[in-house]
């Protein structure tokens, strides 16, 4: 028995569906809701509520009415869709800090720059603004489509005549399936002396737009755009990105204190939330020297004050401000929108030519409007003339026929006239039938044929349109023009980055255990005799030292390397300068190091070459090395430079060539030497290979990167150094256990650091207490591996060796008195054991 049909039931693909359906969903999403089209720079939700609002007679000179009418009227119209959604998008049409021109003028709380949310839609009014009239000017003439509503039972307009444009004008965002675009506001002025310029040179360049005319967008909430460079990449391909920052200015107190004044934020930042991260950065310790934080916004404007303390350097902490708080983002610039329906990405010159063709069409439309309705007119004016010439036959038809049809045929029949004119002399009165009635039918008449003599000249010559275009444009620039809000600032981020502003000098960067950086002069530190009291290097807390000292370039990289095996970056320049005595500024208000994480080696490079490479050394004796150019592309938030295992610390990080040999030295007096081609090269994340076997008790204190003929130079934790010839340590296969490399005794303390020098730098020896000797190492003594070496710097009982630097080395220019120079080196002290 064959199986029963059943009508409703339709088979079909599930595949072929499921695409043609997600098709649709996504091409109605692209065109009917998320994006604007190039002509008025409308979603369809704005230009149907600006739509309803004209045809509720909500003008700019009528009264407010209720925003909850508003709404009704749009979804039950017009968009059939959530009146949550639609009043939200009415809100943001309102909101002075959202749009740079608004488009509807909101009565009642409509929102805030802090975030606050508007109130509910049956307490607020609204009615269309004055610059939104102008969108909609001459739409009852002809000049554009109309389509059908979702149920087919109104009209609504396909496209605004849009009388400025407001793509640019007022800028748009919006995600779609696969696509988004993201266009700035612009000035009104520069945007309409754009189109202008267009208009009158059709080849005008981009660059040349920009130079003279549209310099850059212009947002609501002011600020300042850093550099023309992502302005130029956006309107030149369609796509950028700008870097919008805060305004701020530092005020000076009579008391030596100093303020931080922001009265302007970058476009789309919730001022509240951006109060709250300042104070959580201040709580978090993560920026230092901000003792009070004030939103002292009013009706007069914005004012966020931030009080500093009184050593606090106020253009350090507005740098950081920017760096860490959204006082400065990004603005990425994506100028998608609906040209003939379908999405594209434009450059600035195509959106002016875009709104260009379309005044075009809308002037002409208006036009051949107006020719229409002037000879509609002028036809039936001419029937009146010919009335009016037999006045008395024509009354005297009329009084013959029976019916008005029999008239108006008679008169057709008669004086050849239009059904049309027929009709308007049946309809005419007879006080037209006055002299001074006839003198103005004639007027009339002749006033409208020079009429439609203009308007066919106009349709006959584009130029003519073009003047019609740049007059209307005019009249509105001059109509709503107002102050530019938004400072480009020529150089923005070039001013801090741009080398060739910055003169190259050599510079010494020290920072302590508790974090703080500073950079200084390398002149600074005048050279003495060995065994000398030093000078004071830097102001430090009791319990706090100076741990690293790099000299280096104002120009080159700094990679700051951590203990967790994370690595950071600056340039030499980005540290801030101080003076010998002042302890800088933590670390931290200049890296995004972790809490418990703290910096273990400083290095200093030039460029990111293929052929060089790091080479690291953990505490526990582990190695690695990896190429310099991995590390050319460090984030803000630092990368991961080296895998460690379990409770051990990246100690050091040194730049070779590759092809060096490499020293590894503990603090119990031992010393492994091998070939760094025994580690083959490995990847930035690698946890390494074992360089030496650590006895018990032992670890790793310093890695050194060996030359021919350099020799080995030991510091103790006591003040007692050496050098010895690198010829006496034979090379071996990593992982050995070492070989002693110097005698350490209660006396000299354990081994603080061992360095491989030529005998031409100079030594940097600094100690927990900051005090800094610098001694040429010429004048280190040089003796044999198992001895213990002479005294370099005389030490208090509690005060010990921190770190060692070599460094460039300097001629005396303010030697010490020898008598001051407390040179030691006993036979004692040297004895070989």
């Amino acid at each position: 028995m064959a199986e029963k049909q059943r009508p409703n039931v339709q088979e079909i693909n599930l595949s072929n569906e499921m695409r043609t359906s997600f098709l649709d969903y996504a091409m109605s999403v692209i065109v009917a809701r998320a994006l604007p089209d190039v002509r008025d720079g409308m979603k369809p939700v704005h230009r149907r509520i600006l739509y309803a609002m004209h045809d509720l007679g909500m003008h700019s000179d009528k009264a407010y009415k209720k925003s909850a009418r508003i709404v009704g009227e749009v979804i039950g119209k017009y968009h059939p869709h959530g009146d949550s959604a639609v009043y939200e998008t009415m809100v943001r049409m309102a909101q002075y800090f959202s749009y740079r021109y608004m488009l509807v003028d909101g009565h009642g709380n409509f929102g805030s720059v802090d975030g606050d949310s508007a109130a509910a839609m049956r307490y607020t009014e609204a009615r269309m603004s004055k610059i939104s009239m102008e969108l909609l000017r001459d739409i009852n003439k002809d000049t554009i489509d109309y389509q059908d509503n979702y149920d087919g039972s109104e009209r609504e307009p396909v496209v605004f005549p849009a009388r400025f444009p407001n793509l640019l004008v007022n800028g748009t965002s919006g995600i779609a399936v696969g696509m988004a675009t993201n266009i700035p506001p612009h000035h009104l002025g520069e945007t309409i002396d754009a189109v202008l310029a267009v208009s009158k040179n059709p080849d005008i360049t981009i660059e040349e737009l920009m130079e003279d005319y549209i310099h850059g967008p212009d947002f609501p909430t002011a600020g300042q755009i850093l550099g023309r460079s992502g302005i130029r990449k956006a309107y030149e391909t369609g796509k950028g990105s700008i870097t919008i920052r805060a305004k701020a200015n530092i005020e000076e107190h009579t008391n030596g204190k100093s303020s931080i004044i922001v009265t302007e934020i970058p476009y789309q930042v919730n001022k509240a939330k951006l109060v709250e991260k300042i104070a959580e950065l201040v709580r978090d310790k993560r920026i230092e020297g901000i003792t009070d934080l004030r939103d002292e916004s009013d009706r007069n404007g914005m004012r966020i004050a931030i009080e500093l303390r009184r050593d606090a350097n106020p253009n350090v902490i507005l740098n950081n401000l920017y760096k860490q708080t959204a006082m400065q983002t990004t603005f990425g610039i994506n100028t998608l929108a609906l040209v003939d329906g379908q999405p594209k990405v434009l450059n600035i010159k195509e959106c002016l030519v875009h709104y260009l063709n379309h005044q075009k069409v809308i002037i002409r439309r208006r036009t051949e409007y107006e020719l229409r309705k002037a000879e509609a007119r002028a036809h039936i004016l001419e029937g009146l003339r010919i009335a009016l010439d037999h006045i008395d036959e024509v009354i005297s038809l009329i009084r013959g026929s029976k019916t008005t049809d029999i008239a108006r045929n008679g008169l057709m029949e008669r004086f050849k006239l239009s059904e049309k004119q027929a009709q308007a002399i049946l309809d005419m009165r007879l006080q037209r039938l006055t002299g001074l009635e006839r003198d103005k039918i004639e007027e009339e008449y002749a006033e409208l044929e020079k009429l439609i003599s203009e308007l066919k000249a106009i349709l006959a010559d584009e130029e003519k349109i073009l003047e019609i275009i740049r007059e209307e444009l005019t009249e509105i620039k001059e109509k709503y023009n107002d102050e530019r809000q938004t400072e480009i600032v020529v150089g923005g981020t070039d001013f801090f980055e741009d080398e060739d502003l910055i003169p190259e000098e050599n510079v010494v960067i020290t920072l302590t255990h508790k974090g703080y950086i500073k950079r200084l002069p390398s002149s600074t530190y005048r050279t003495q005799k060995r065994g000398g009291r030093g000078i004071q290097g830097m102001g430090t807390n009791e319990d706090d030292f100076v741990e690293h000292l790099v000299s280096t370039s104002t120009h080159n990289m700094l990679l700051f390397f951590t203990n967790k095996g994370k690595v950071y970056k600056a340039k030499g320049y980005e540290i801030p300068e101080f003076s010998r005595t002042a302890k800088g500024i933590p670390i931290v208000n200049m890296l995004q190091v972790e809490s418990g994480e703290w910096v273990n080696a400083v290095i200093s490079v030039s460029e990111y070459q293929e052929d060089a490479y790091l080479f690291f050394a953990t505490k526990h004796g582990i190695t690695k090395r990896t190429s310099v150019s991995k590390f050319a592309n460090i984030r803000k938030g630092g990368l991961i430079a080296l895998g460690l295992r379990d409770d051990d610390e990246l100690i050091s990080v040194k730049e070779t060539d590759g092809n060096k040999d490499v020293m590894i030295a503990t603090k119990n007096g031992y010393l492994i030497r091998f070939e760094e081609t025994q580690i083959r090269a490995m990847g930035r994340t690698a946890a390494g290979v074992k360089g030496i076997s650590l006895r018990d008790d032992d670890e790793v204190v310093s890695m050194e990167i060996l030359e021919e003929g350099s020799k080995i130079l030991h510091v103790t934790k006591k003040g007692y150094g050496k050098q010895t010839p690198e010829s006496e340590y034979r090379r071996i296969n990593r992982g050995g256990k070492g070989v002693f490399t110097c005698k350490v005794s209660e006396k000299t303390g354990p081994v603080s650091a061992v360095k491989a020098v030529t005998g031409e730098e100079d030594l940097m020896v600094i100690t927990v207490a900051g005090v800094i000797i610098r001694i040429p190492v010429q004048d280190i003594s040089e003796t044999g591996r198992n001895t213990m070496g002479v005294r370099l710097i005389r030490l208090n009982e509690d005060e010990e060796v921190a770190t060692v630097a070599k460094i460039e080395h300097e001629e005396d220019k303010e030697d010490v008195p020898e008598e001051e120079s407390a040179e030691v080196g006993s036979e004692e002290e040297t004895e070989e054991e």
